[in-house]
């Protein structure tokens, strides 16, 4: 398994939550899905101005193995959409914690990251 970054917390089913310095969050999946999904092909992103409630559909991705629902690890609203996986949504598969966000949103209530899983927790449950 790679190294999964300490800054971040997790969904059980592999989103992943950064909380960046002004408050907002990018979101994206850990690089243990992209693996088991194995080459993306395609990238459907919420709009910007959407609610997204916690562990909601936020977003789809595809490979060519199969189509799998993105939820969202904190409730809030999408101010930003990473664009670039539009036209390479491969990213994911060489950048799933940098390049390959999915996307930033303003958290309504950031004491939900409290139910995430930590790296540790994270890694744990990938090994099972």
């Amino acid at each position: 398994m790679s190294d999964i970054p300490g800054d971040l917390k997790f969904l059980s089913s592999h989103e992943w939550v950064r909380v960046e310095v002004d408050g907002t969050v990018t979101v994206g999946i850990s690089d243990h899905a992209q693996d088991l999904l194995g080459d993306i092909v395609f990238v459907e992103l919420p709009e910007v101005g959407q609610s997204i409630d916690a562990e909601s559909d936020a977003a789809i991705v595809e490979s060519v193995k199969a189509a799998s629902d993105v939820y969202s690890p904190l409730s809030g609203e999408v101010i930003e959409v990473n664009s670039l996986l539009e036209d390479q949504p491969e990213i994911i598969n060489s950048s799933p914690y940098d390049d390959g966000w999915f996307y930033k949103m303003s958290p309504s209530d950031l004491s939900e990251i409290d139910n995430l899983l930590s790296p540790e927790d994270y890694s744990a449950v990938c090994e099972d």
